[in-house]
């Protein structure tokens, strides 16, 4: 007989009975709360052609680096998972991925996958059994049928999901004419879009070159000239801007930032374009381009995110077989306190700007990030990211940033995902993991009932509109000069 799927009404809420019924109540209060999904890594595609998903596997396992990072370090390839490869289409078969999928459901006991995956099956897609080896072809057939109907078509699943706005993150090098789409279609689902330059100011991108020749032609600027390099990213922010951007996204791999003087910096972008590139250079580079768009979020009012401390692609075999974002990014220390004193330095104090600091060294949590957003005016917290989107991480986040930097020098939640029928499920765990670190805090006379009411509210809510300038549009150029 199949086990029950199970989704206890009280996960993730405290053991202790009393702080337990204070988190329930915390709760009842956000649960049903419009989802705020400022940035996040859906495809637009989805949403512009508004075609069913194609199957199980290829909507649910062959996108999701969580999933399928934690098979391949058990052994099992790619190969036989759906992923898509450098060849292109997977030739796995979708039944058989699944299978496989099912057959391994005990490797994420204790993670946060298996959590979500809990609350998709069950919320989403009904099920009242647990995926196992015997159950498998029955979750495969009855998910696939669901979503050849038009209430699992994307633009329905947003709607139902309560998606009040949900952002995609694109290069300059990219076009945006499914954004485009979107809003020409008359749809009034609001997803909007992302400025990721890293593929124009990363010199060691492998894309970096045919990206620099992409921009060109979208701007029609000399891109090999410092100047015209740097027209074409204001004329590709105000594009971003046009399709309903509110913010920029950084992924380098350190915080680093400098203040070149302006001639230092010409020489810099001279070298590097001219083939002198060394990793010190590329280092260098980007550090002083986070400076650069700091400078153009002064001007057009963009929210810069910057996400460091990642080693991407450490899997030097699978980056060549399948690309980028194929769960082999690796977390490594990152320094905050000198990597960003060239930025603050410069602008740090000017509170038009807004910075939102991220990491996956949880080490620089209380020593150095909170005590910098806790002081600088521009600086905020994003929250806890990647490895630590998890209960446990979000509670190591509350727990070593409020006291410094309190609530309000956070901006909420965003979920970061690929995986589109994660993100109720992910906005769910941390609407409860921060009631309950609420509850505690009421429990402990530390906090009234009703401000803890509040709070929850902004966490939820409020906080993430604010942070990402949701009801403040980011001006362009030309309008900014009208």
């Amino acid at each position: 007989m199949a086990r029950p799927l199970e989704l206890h009404d009280d996960r993730l809420f405290p053991a202790d009975a009393a702080v337990r019924g204070i988190a329930r109540e915390l709760y009842g209060a956000v649960a049903a709360m419009p989802v705020i999904s400022p940035h996040g890594h859906t495809d637009p595609t989805w949403f512009s052609l508004n075609e069913p998903f194609g199957n199980a596997t290829e909507l649910l396992l062959a996108p999701d680096h969580y999933l399928y990072r934690m098979l391949y370090s058990q052994g099992i390839g790619l190969e036989r998972l759906g992923v898509p490869s450098r060849a292109g289409l997977s030739a796995a078969d979708p039944r058989e991925a699944w299978r496989i999928f099912a057959a391994n459901q005990h490797l994420f006991r204790g993670t946060p996958s298996a959590l979500w995956l809990a609350y998709v099956f069950s919320k989403v897609f009904g099920f009242e059994v647990a995926l196992e080896p015997e159950t498998a072809d029955l979750y495969f057939d009855t998910i696939n049928e669901k979503l050849a109907s038009d209430a699992f078509r994307p633009r329905a699943l947003f709607d139902r999901f309560n998606i009040e706005l949900l952002a995609t993150t694109e290069g300059p090098h990219e076009t945006l004419r499914h954004h485009h789409a979107i809003r020409e279609s008359g749809w009034k689902g609001r997803v909007v879009t992302a400025y990721r330059p890293d593929a124009v100011i990363d010199a060691e991108h492998e894309s970096f070159g045919e990206a620099l020749e992409t921009f060109a032609g979208l701007t029609g600027q000399d891109v090999h000239d410092w100047a015209g390099y740097l027209e074409a990213h204001r004329i590709r922010r105000a594009a971003f801007i046009d399709a309903g951007a509110t913010s920029t996204d950084h992924g380098h791999p350190s915080a680093a930032t400098a203040d070149l003087a302006p001639a230092e910096a010409e020489a810099l972008f001279d070298a590097i374009i001219s083939g002198g590139v060394t990793p010190e250079r590329a280092e260098l580079f980007r550090a002083q381009m986070l400076t650069e768009m700091a400078r153009m979020s002064l001007d057009d009012g963009l929210v810069m995110q910057i996400h460091p401390g990642s080693f991407r692609n450490h899997n030097r075999l699978l980056f060549d077989a399948y690309g980028r974002d194929k769960g082999a990014d690796i977390p490594r220390p990152t320094e905050y306190v000198r990597a960003l004193k060239p930025l603050l330095d410069a602008h740090g104090n000017d509170p038009r700007l807004s910075i939102i600091l991220f990491t996956l060294d949880e080490t620089a949590y209380s020593r150095e990030l909170a005590p910098l957003a806790g002081h600088y005016p521009c600086l905020k917290l994003g929250p806890s990211w990647w490895f630590h989107d998890s209960p446990e991480g979000m509670r190591r986040f509350r727990e070593q940033t409020t006291e410094t930097a309190g609530f309000y020098n956070t901006v909420g939640f965003n979920d970061d995902t690929r995986a589109f029928l994660s993100i109720p499920a992910r906005h769910d765990l941390a609407r409860r993991v921060d009631c309950s670190f609420l509850a505690r805090l009421v429990s402990e006379h530390r906090m009234s009932l009703s401000e803890a009411a509040e709070t929850a509210v902004d966490l939820a809510y409020r906080l993430p509109r604010a942070a990402y300038r949701l009801d403040a549009p980011a001006l362009s150029p030309q309008t900014l000069t009208a």
